[in-house]
């Protein structure tokens, strides 16, 4: 089976385009370069929740998180957090046993090697079933901020191992239910419900080298905004995230399309050919602008 660094999900999926200048991107009443910005902060807190829960889970022995330093080519998290079980670390875990592990961050702000800061705990709990095909994780935020946004919120996420075949190894399949309120640094109040699926198609063969996992995205969610309009976004063509490019570019997002439609108007984020860089294309109301991603 993979080791624990090998079910990282991209990050899910590191990126975000806040390097969009809103004097340069079409405004309309219905969906704006803000409303898009907002999504993608929301999208990149997401995707490092997802990352931390399946370590979390799948190292049920581990008091820390593994491959975790400084090194970006071998992780997207450091060394800032410590980790507590019930049942205590060093306590057998038998068949059948609910087990809690939370993740603690501190208060000050730890930084991850994506560079995003995150504070706070995060707290999941599961039965452990060791022989089990499918698991389902319930994880919950405890004061927990990604880049001083505010996420409060209890969801599930599912973790399934594929069948072995002749040409593929068991990997895994992880599903993210989204259940989230999010408060802004301005006090802006957001909910999101909807899903995140990710698979690692490659990588899964080789379980000591991180930088050659490759993962495809799907999922859809719904953004309630302050003013009680929603924003849907639906991953159109499935992304793919290569963690190889965590070396060149910290986004990891090279292809794939999200559209999102919001008051019957519709804009996509195309994020490219499959090259390491940081830019994507944001199209609305038929005007395109490269943009670039990133923390």
């Amino acid at each position: 089976m993979k080791k624990i660094a090998k079910f990282l999900a991209p990050i899910f999926v590191l990126v975000a385009f806040f390097g969009c200048e809103k004097d340069n991107v079409t405004s309309t009443d219905s969906l704006t370069s803000d409303d898009a910005l907002v999504s993608a902060k929301i999208d990149i807190a997401s995707d490092d929740v997802s990352n931390i829960v399946d370590q979390l889970f799948d190292n049920i022995d581990g008091s820390t998180i593994a491959y975790r330093g400084v090194n970006n080519d071998n992780s997207v998290f450091s060394n800032c957090a410590t980790i507590t079980r019930v049942p205590a670390f060093g306590t057998a875990i038998t068949p059948g046993t609910q087990v809690t592990k939370t993740i603690d961050f501190g208060t000050t702000g730890c930084q991850l090697n994506n560079g995003n800061i995150v504070k706070g705990k995060i707290i999941i709990s599961f039965v452990f079933q060791p022989t089990a095909v499918s698991h389902t994780v319930t994880y919950t935020f405890d004061n927990f901020y990604h880049n001083n946004i505010k996420f409060v919120g209890t969801k599930t996420f599912t973790r399934t191992m594929t069948a072995a075949t002749a040409t593929t190894a068991p990997h895994p399949i992880v599903t993210m239910l989204l259940d989230m309120t999010i408060t802004m640094p301005n006090g802006d109040v957001y909910t999101r419900v909807g899903s995140r699926t990710r698979e690692m198609i490659e990588g899964f063969d080789t379980p000591q080298v991180f930088a050659d996992n490759i993962y495809k995205i799907t999922g859809n969610w719904n953004t309630t905004h302050p003013n009680g309009s929603v924003q849907t976004a639906t991953i159109t063509t499935p992304l793919r995230a290569r963690m190889s490019c965590l070396a060149v570019n910290k986004p990891l997002l090279v292809l794939g399309v999200i559209t999102f439609v919001k008051n019957n108007v519709t804009a996509t984020l195309d994020y490219g050919n499959g090259d390491c860089d940081n830019t994507a294309v944001f199209t609305v109301n038929g005007n395109s602008y490269t943009i670039i991603i990133g923390n």
